[in-house]
């Protein structure tokens, strides 16, 4: 899937996500990150929902963001509360969905100078032709 949105003074956006890959500016990624307007952390450890902790998301608190986007892969699931308990207790707003969806609304918020912060969860697949798919 393209996304296609003006990149608002330098900050990051997601250009396309495929089955296999995420495409943030010019670099892919074939994992799970956390992205802002202006930070990427490419070595978050979480692949699926299951394997997210609490202490994951301490990581994103330390963003400081005014909001989190959960991207929680192709499905959309919520999390266990005791999983988002660092954002309640910060009373973050969070807004659970599908990988794809947390991209497209965060490169909306990024795009209005929001202070966003996207947590995506995202396990690359071995490609095949019909893996890529690009919807606009």
């Amino acid at each position: 899937m393209k996304l296609h949105l003006t990149d608002p003074e330098g900050a990051n956006l997601v250009q396309s996500i495929h089955l296999n890959r995420l495409v943030i500016g010019q670099r892919a990624y074939t994992s799970s990150l956390i992205v802002t307007p202006h930070r990427i952390i490419s070595d978050w450890r979480p692949t699926t929902l299951i394997d997210l902790t609490d202490d994951d998301l301490l990581a994103v608190v330390d963003l400081d963001p005014e909001i989190v986007l959960l991207g929680t892969g192709e499905q959309l699931q919520f999390p266990d509360r005791r999983v988002t308990a660092p954002l309640i207790r910060r009373t973050l707003g969070l807004e659970v969905m599908t990988t794809p969806a947390a991209c497209r609304t965060f490169n909306i918020l990024a795009s209005e100078g929001r202070n966003v912060a996207a947590a995506l969860l995202f396990q690359a697949r071995g490609h095949t032709p019909d893996a890529e798919v690009e919807l606009d």
